[in-house]
């Protein structure tokens, strides 16, 4: 009978994976997909529950508490699950200001609707549906309704969902649903206490793992090259005063920020890199715009193809047939006719604008202020060909008095303002990218051949190699709270920020894990570097943006920390056993063992980890959109991730992974659903979490 169970239970394990997988590819071909609203798909759960559950009792789990509660805690998710299935209800409803919606039990009135923005800007913060829900007696309740924030009245949930594009019309999501979300949190609940249990307690997996693992030692260095100035043939201003001039505050990419940022961006995109032969990004930008014609000749657009590697403009021109040529010449253009120029605040009656030279100007605009929005760029150009840097910094300084005046309210605190200019003097991701992995690299095959021949790694290529690691890490930590504090938000929001975090987090993992095993040292560089690099895949420092309203919530933070915290955790397996096959063909099997145990004692909190951190994503999704499971390609890839990485947590139905080599061969393709749940899903599949690396 247990055979037959076991049976059972890894043939509807493998059929439900199989299912998903299959069903997003599908999703991607057709558009859309039947699979998880079908019967024989929640017949297949419902299957995979049911043998679960019997295997659970067959085995006599029940004289393991905590291992027994993590199990009924799983059953109980699914059951909530299946009654959201059968008796939940989801709909949408249209309302327009002032109108009243009666479909349902009760009626929804709505007061109003408003697109609350970020101060000073035109990007939205927030979007508010204030209601008055009226009962069948007469009564009524005013409530308001906003991203992260629903509204419940009589067991129906209202989140809201989107808006007409007048202004004047809210779109809700409503859900009700009595019983499955409350079964499904209970689930949640126990889940979260039995999976923190079975970490800390003496008898279960991971305090016997712990044991098992040799203890050692370990620790990380830094290089930093700087490049010297060279002459450049276009005319600028000298640096100080570009400086000055991009001391000015501006309206960029939706938000407020300084003239140097947009400097920064303008270089990046056309060279590669925020400075050109020497010259700083404030040069190059205020030389485009106050002296254009002797920048024309200069070899600075960076393109892919062809015999150059950089190119003028009349080239450019010439062989424009790419988005990417396009959008090179067409940066330049908005620079020159001034749109990247919006320095000038003006309150249009209530509605606060961020004007150009070129904009036309409001019939109603004060005569001098008319006057000094149109006239002061020019006569700044005609300073800066005089020369006459002093009144060139006096006119600066009028358009910050101007700036002042008429935005007081609204523009960032200093401390912010130059805490983002401070940021945008860090320039060597790149750099550091290439010298962890090279470090991780050369330290790997440099550890491998001591340990291979039982011989300790030199205590000061440790002290030195940790002493690396501490700066780099000391540099990110700076980094990322320049980048956080200036956005206003944790900086975890897109690619680039998360690979960030997932390289900031190996190289904690390092220190934390590296006592006890020796090799954590140079996969930690590797993994680094490997996360630093892939940050810049896109853009190798992209723009500071306003956060997503749907994004304002605590619990993003927290989703991302723990799965970008077991993903590293995952990777330091899957590195752990390539070396580990790689010592087996040498006849290093003791090696392999000692692997094995670290690997063993990892996948506990790696595991437990990242079913937590698809939780509260879980939640997280509930609070907003008024559903915990949407089957989005990455919500399905992260679960078929979390149930591939449980099988070598069920070490009776799957006897041969308790053996070393099998149980690191398993490691290294189990990462591959890893890959694919992070980059797959973005670059292949899509869905509604690819901000998650755009």
């Amino acid at each position: 009978m247990l055979k037959v169970i076991k049976v059972t239970v890894a043939v509807a394990f493998v059929a439900v994976v199989v299912a998903m997988g299959c069903a997003t590819v599908t999703e991607r071909i057709y558009g859309h997909t039947e699979v998880y609203s079908s019967w024989w798909f929640v017949a297949l759960w419902a299957l995979l529950a049911i043998a679960g559950v019997a295997y659970v009792f067959k085995q006599s789990l029940f004289r393991r508490p905590v291992v027994f509660s993590l199990h009924v805690a799983l059953v109980t998710i699914l059951a909530g699950a299946l009654v959201s299935y059968l008796f939940g209800e989801q709909s949408t409803m249209h309302i327009r200001e002032g109108d009243v919606n009666s479909s349902l039990p009760f009626s929804v009135k709505l007061n109003e609707f408003k697109i609350i923005n970020y101060p000073g800007t035109m990007s939205p913060m927030d979007y508010v549906s204030n209601l008055v829900f009226i009962d069948a007696d007469g009564s009524s309740a005013e409530v308001s309704v906003s991203m992260n924030n629903i509204a419940e009245h009589h067991g129906y949930r209202f989140y809201q969902s989107a808006y007409d594009y007048d202004g004047y019309g809210t779109i809700l999501s409503v859900s009700h649903d009595l019983w499955g979300i409350g079964i499904t949190y209970v689930g949640y609940f126990m889940l979260f206490v039995a999976m923190a249990l079975l970490l800390v307690l003496p008898d279960e997996g991971f305090r016997k793992a712990l044991r098992n693992v040799r203890r050692g030692t370990v620790t990380i260095a830094l290089l930093i090259a700087t490049c010297g100035e060279m002459v450049a043939s276009p005319k600028i201003l000298p640096r100080n005063v570009a400086e000055e001039v991009c001391d000015i505050y501006v309206y960029y990419n939706g938000r407020i920020c300084p003239l140097q940022t947009v400097a920064k961006d303008f270089t990046t995109k056309l060279y590669g890199k925020s400075s050109y032969e020497g010259l700083s990004a404030e040069q190059v930008m205020t030389g485009w715009f106050f002296f254009p014609t002797t920048w024309t000749s200069e070899p600075i657009f960076k393109t892919k193809g062809g015999d150059k590697k950089y190119l003028t403009l009349d080239e450019l021109n010439a062989r424009s047939n790419s988005a990417a040529d396009y959008e090179k010449l067409n940066v330049v253009q908005m620079l020159l006719n001034g749109e990247l120029m919006r320095i000038y605040p003006y309150d249009d009656n209530g509605e606060f604008l961020w004007l150009s030279q070129g904009d036309n100007l409001p019939l109603d605009m004060p005569e001098d202020q008319w006057f000094f929005i149109k006239k002061s760029l020019d006569y700044m150009g005609e300073l800066a060909v005089m020369k006459d840097y002093e009144k060139l910094s006096e006119t600066v300084g009028k358009i910050k008095v101007y700036q002042q005046k008429y935005a007081a309210g609204v523009l960032p605190s200093d401390s912010r303002f130059y805490a983002e200019k401070f940021y945008n003097r860090f320039n060597h991701t790149r750099p550091l990218s290439m010298a962890l992995a090279t470090a991780g690299i050369l330290s790997f095959f440099f550890f491998v051949v001591r340990w291979s021949k039982n011989k300790d790694v030199p205590r000061l290529v440790r002290a030195a190699l940790n002493l690396f690691v501490a700066h780099v890490a000391g540099y990110l930590i700076v980094v990322m709270t320049l980048r956080g504090y200036v956005s206003d938000h944790l900086p975890i929001t897109n690619g680039y920020e998360t690979m960030q975090f997932m390289s900031l987090v190996a190289l904690i993992l390092t220190f934390v894990l590296q006592r006890r095993f020796i090799l954590v040292l140079p996969f930690g560089m590797l993994l680094a570097g490997l996360s630093l690099m892939v940050s810049m895949f896109g853009e190798s420092n992209p723009q500071i943006t306003n956060l997503m309203p749907v994004l304002a919530s605590p619990l993003l933070s927290i989703h991302v920390c723990v799965i970008m915290i077991a993903y590293s955790l995952l990777a330091f397996m899957m590195f752990n056993g390539v070396t580990a096959l790689v010592m087996e063909s040498f006849g290093k099997s003791e090696q392999s063992r000692m692997l094995y145990n670290v690997s063993r004692l990892l996948i506990y909190p790696a595991l437990f980890l990242l079913t937590a951190g698809i939780f509260i994503g879980a939640i997280w999704a509930n609070q907003s959109w008024g559903r915990y499971w949407g089957w989005d390609p990455k919500e399905v890839w992260a679960l078929i991730t979390m149930l591939v990485y449980a099988v070598p947590m069920h070490l009776s139905i799957v006897p041969s992974l308790s053996k070393p080599r099998s149980f690191h061969i398993f490691t290294v393709v189990a990462f591959l659903t890893v890959l694919m749940t992070y980059f797959g899903v973005n670059f292949l599949l899509g869905g509604m979490h690819s901000y998650a690396i755009a």
